[in-house]
């Protein structure tokens, strides 16, 4: 391998730049692990450092995509060998160090997590990160003392990566879900993936001066923020929790005490970038198990080539993007 295809984001003589080109090995970054990148994903994060207004990325230039999945051709750590199946996401991957958004990427051992049997590069992209932050805010959800049959639990931007993860992962536990979108003609789609009932994302987002409103959500999955986020806590039953990881909907929070101190809820942060290796190895072994959505198996995932990346880095940041959107840097 004397060159490698990528996609580059950064700034040139002529301006800022999202182009495909040839790199050298020795251009890659840093690692002590080459991988041949299978496949990566399209997160929002990838959208803004693909935008020259997005102020995301650390390095310049810089191959963007958080998250990859491929087969080992080099290692020098023992305990990763050529030819294993890994995966890696978050840390410095696509902000300050090369991504998944080009044929080879090499990478720091201390961030790989070995393909968790029953997993393939495919399947665990269609997770990603995305369903990776679901999969944290669902257990952070049952940890804090959600249960099964408690009653309904709330996803907001369920069309979305993390919010259609959520959707499959809560339903496969047993819970009842109802999913909040503002594409309401998705409503079919929503509920094969285990919603039991999708209403209108104006609901959950209006604002109000009210401090509380009705109890209404025994949980709640939010991908949004803002005023989405205020909402989710003022309806919140006693003593429920809300997993918060998003933040499209905007990043002020207009709250008051009274859902913490008057009804107990608990608002829980959820961050799935810096995640020690040892739990993040354990919950891709709970994405692979009883945390598994149910359609992770037959859902047809659109997957494109690097040439194609500059316009689906745009839709997912104007909320055009329905599930995860694969990417193939061998095509």
């Amino acid at each position: 391998m004397s060159t490698v295809r990528a996609f580059t984001v950064g700034k040139s003589e002529s301006g800022w730049t999202r182009t495909v080109t040839q790199l050298s090995n020795d251009q890659l970054g840093d690692g002590d692990v080459l991988i041949r990148v299978e496949y990566s994903g399209i997160n929002f994060k990838d959208g803004l450092v693909g935008s020259e207004t997005g102020r995301v990325a650390r390095i310049d230039p810089i191959i963007p995509g958080i998250d990859l999945a491929g087969v080992v051709v080099e290692s020098n750590d023992p305990a990763i060998a050529v030819g294993s199946s890994v995966l890696a996401h978050g840390y410095d991957i696509g902000v300050a160090h090369h991504g998944g958004y080009a044929q080879f990427a090499r990478i720091p051992s201390a961030w790989i997590v070995p393909m968790p049997a029953g997993l393939d590069s495919r399947t665990a992209m269609m997770v990603g990160t995305a369903g990776y932050t679901a999969a944290l805010s669902v257990d952070a959800l049952e940890r804090a003392g959600l249960v099964a049959g408690a009653g309904p639990v709330l996803v907001t931007g369920a069309t979305g990566g993390v919010g259609s993860m959520a959707v499959g992962m809560l339903a496969a536990r047993g819970h009842e879900v109802v999913a909040s979108t503002g594409k309401i003609d998705q409503a079919d789609w929503l509920r094969s993936l285990g919603a039991s009932e999708v209403i209108d994302r104006a609901e959950t987002s209006a604002e109000s001066t009210r401090p509380l409103e009705r109890e209404r959500w025994a949980g709640s999955v939010d991908c949004v923020g803002g005023s989405t986020l205020a909402y989710v806590l003022r309806t919140l039953r006693y003593g429920a929790s809300v997993a918060a990881s998003g933040l499209t909907g905007g990043t002020d929070l207009g709250t008051s005490v009274h859902p913490f101190i008057l009804r107990g809820v608990n608002l829980l942060g959820i961050d799935s970038v810096q995640t020690p290796l040892a739990p993040r190895t354990a919950m891709w072994q709970r994405i692979a198990t009883d945390l598994r959505p149910t359609w992770l198996d037959t859902e047809v995932a659109q997957v494109i080539g690097l040439d194609q990346l500059p316009v689906e880095l745009d839709r997912i940041l104007v909320g055009a993007m329905r599930g995860r959107v694969l990417v193939d840097p061998q095509l």
